[in-house]
């Protein structure tokens, strides 16, 4: 087997990817149809191909507004969610959490509890056609500011079908992670795990901010740390995950090049770094893609490669005895491929 076989062969694992940014661009133009509306931007797969390339990360939130805004009835969450695992599995993602952003589509006159259900069904359903578990993450989208975040929680509390952390995505330069500091709080009193995106588009003052303010076990993207030789220290102290998505990171302008990213510094560290598309359709990528190009660009070997699906799997919110059930099956499999004795 060559070595885009062995890639593609890898089980994995996906910590960070959005519901919404999944969206494949003919369901698209299907959520477009069922309201029997049409968009000045895009008409055919091309087009929305087109619209999506962005000039810099706030052009992106734009564009990630116009599809989400797309979304006017909850059962279309169902199709969505089966068709981000569906793609997942493809790649021979095992296991994946996804992050939903309920405020956005609450605050569009959505209602929670019915798009819970509606992406749970979509969870069940790829799960029994392909044998693919995941589990959510709510984003509580940090422009709406700490009180919509008590509110999220409180949705939460009432509803709690498979979730298992808490997120703050959204325009990180202007909304800081400190002032969501007690919702944190209150997340981990309810048994939730705690993950932030930071780093991305502000620098590691962001990093910092929601290490020590907000308690998180993983930081989303992270970027910006590796500007800050105290704080990559710091995150290897602290043995925090960073969730990294290369080729998001490309298309936003987070990095000018695969090359300058950071994840190859971070792996050598010795940082618990993880791989992930973030928003694979908007940035026309995949979990098969991901690892191919940090092979092809930053001399990622195969058993580094599927260290990185350890580190994601070691890392992730299962339980430890699903953990370690689907850990001796990752090795299990990677012996198979490459004959390698590893002891891992």
């Amino acid at each position: 087997m060559d070595i885009e076989g062995l890639i593609r062969a890898l089980p994995k694992v996906e910590q960070h990817i959005h519901i919404v940014g999944a969206t494949r661009p003919e369901t698209l133009l299907w959520l477009l149809d069922e309201e029997g509306k049409s968009h000045k931007s895009f008409k055919t797969v091309a087009d929305i191909r087109r619209f999506f390339q962005y000039r810099d990360f706030p052009h992106f939130i734009n564009i990630y507004k116009t599809v989400f805004r797309c979304i006017t009835r909850e059962d279309q969450f169902e199709r969505i969610t089966y068709e981000m695992l569906e793609d997942d599995a493809r790649c021979n993602v095992r296991y994946v959490e996804a992050s939903f952003s309920a405020p956005d589509h609450v605050r569009q006159g959505l209602d929670y509890a019915l798009m819970l259900d509606a992406i749970n069904e979509g969870v069940r359903q790829a799960h029994q056609d392909f044998g693919i578990e995941c589990n959510l993450r709510i984003d509580l989208v940090r422009n709406y500011g700490p009180d919509v975040g008590v509110q999220v929680l409180d949705w939460i509390e009432n509803k709690n079908d498979n979730i298992v952390s808490i997120d703050i995505g959204g325009s990180e330069e202007k909304f800081p992670p400190k002032p969501f500091a007690c919702v944190y709080q209150r997340a981990k009193e309810m048994g939730l795990h705690l993950v932030a995106h930071a780093g991305e588009a502000a620098g590691p003052e962001s990093v910092w901010d929601a290490i020590n303010h907000l308690n998180v076990e993983r930081i989303g993207h992270g970027v910006t740390a590796s500007r800050d030789s105290e704080l990559v220290d710091y995150l290897l102290k602290r043995d925090v995950t960073i969730e990294m998505c290369p080729t998001s990171n490309l298309r936003t302008g987070a990095v000018p090049s695969l090359q300058e990213h950071p994840i190859r510094t971070f792996f050598d560290k010795g940082i618990r770094v993880t791989v992930n598309t973030d928003d694979p359709s908007m940035f026309n990528t995949n979990m098969n893609n991901e690892y191919l190009q940090l092979h092809q660009q930053l001399n990622f070997g195969i058993p580094e490669l599927f260290m990185l699906s350890l580190n994601a799997l070691d890392s992730s919110f299962l339980s430890e005895t699903q953990k370690v059930q689907m850990r001796k099956s990752f090795i299990k499999e990677y012996r198979r491929l490459t004959g390698a004795l590893c002891n891992l």
